[in-house]
């Protein structure tokens, strides 16, 4: 079954105590974590330089607006974005990303976080400096992809786009399931034998724990979308909902969350130790979230 761990590819991003230049932007994938490191740098090499002069060299009014925008206290405006990187001094290419960065921090809808997510893992500076996986990425950003990983685990699993496309539910595009193949054998989630079958393998998809924030969302984003459909799709007798609707005291929430998890645990053995044919991939979601505002204190 699928055992996905998440491991931390890079050290510390940042500003080193003694380094000789400024913080590579592509580093990053927090812009207002630059912006602080940006600035401890300057502070560093001149004790004089103040917020107040960097919005002298940005154009702005506020002498305080880094410190709100590092505080996380004020958003960047497009016009802002372009004199930020102009007072920073960045280059094109850096200018480029740091807006990409901003796009990711305040995007308004999922698909404007997921298209900005991807740009972002898709930069060639970024995965050098961040030697983040494209294709964890990818794998980790749609759902069929994990469907299709389960999926090679029957006995007439075959390697073939339009087969893969056509089994799914529902179905995908050919090409979707072609491009999803090529990932599974590049990650070596997937092997092919000599004999031509396939056999599923446990290696563990490595990617950054920022971009994978990006990528986790689109996956519950999309599976969420799907189990909406499902009600609809499919008789009572192939599917499960439940749900509870009940006030959770703030102490209890965290081993509410370990008990979800050692549910999810308990059904991955049980499937795992099953020696019986296995027949169709089905999807497990345990939803927990707040319908309500903390109580005042």
């Amino acid at each position: 079954m699928e055992v996905l761990a998440i491991v931390r590819a890079s050290a510390r991003r940042g500003l080193v105590t003694d380094a000789p230049s400024p913080p590579d932007v592509h580093e990053y994938v927090d812009f207002r974590a630059f912006l602080r490191d940006w600035f401890d740098f300057k502070k560093r090499r001149n004790p004089r330089f103040s917020h107040r002069s960097f919005a002298r060299l940005a154009g702005q009014r506020s002498p305080s607006v880094l410190l709100h925008v590092m505080r996380g206290e004020r958003n960047l405006s497009p016009a802002n974005v372009t004199a930020f990187v102009q007072a920073m001094k960045l280059t094109e290419e850096e200018a480029e990303f740091f807006g990409l960065l901003v796009s990711l921090a305040q995007a308004d809808s999922p698909k404007e976080r997921e298209r900005a997510g991807r740009r972002v893992a898709s930069t060639r500076r970024f995965r050098e400096a961040r030697k983040v996986q494209g294709g964890g990425f990818e794998y980790l950003s749609h759902w069929y992809y994990p469907a299709i990983r389960e999926l090679a685990h029957r006995s007439d699993f075959v390697a073939d786009p339009e087969w893969v496309a056509r089994t799914l539910c529902p179905s995908i595009q050919v090409d979707e399931a072609a491009r999803a193949l090529q990932v599974l054998f590049e990650l070596d989630l997937l092997q092919e034998r000599p004999d031509g079958t396939v056999t599923v393998t446990e290696t563990t998809v490595v990617t950054e724990p920022e971009i994978v924030g990006v990528a986790v969302h689109n996956y519950h984003y999309g599976m969420l979308k799907l189990a909406t459909e499902a009600i609809r799709r499919f008789h009572s007798d192939e599917r499960q909902f439940s749900a509870s609707t009940l006030l959770v005291p703030d102490h209890v929430l965290p081993e509410l969350k370990k008990e979800a998890l050692r549910f999810h645990e308990r059904v991955l053995n049980l499937c795992d130790s099953d020696p019986g044919p296995h027949s169709r991939v089905h999807q497990l979601s345990v939803c927990l979230f707040p319908l309500s505002e903390p109580e005042e204190s």
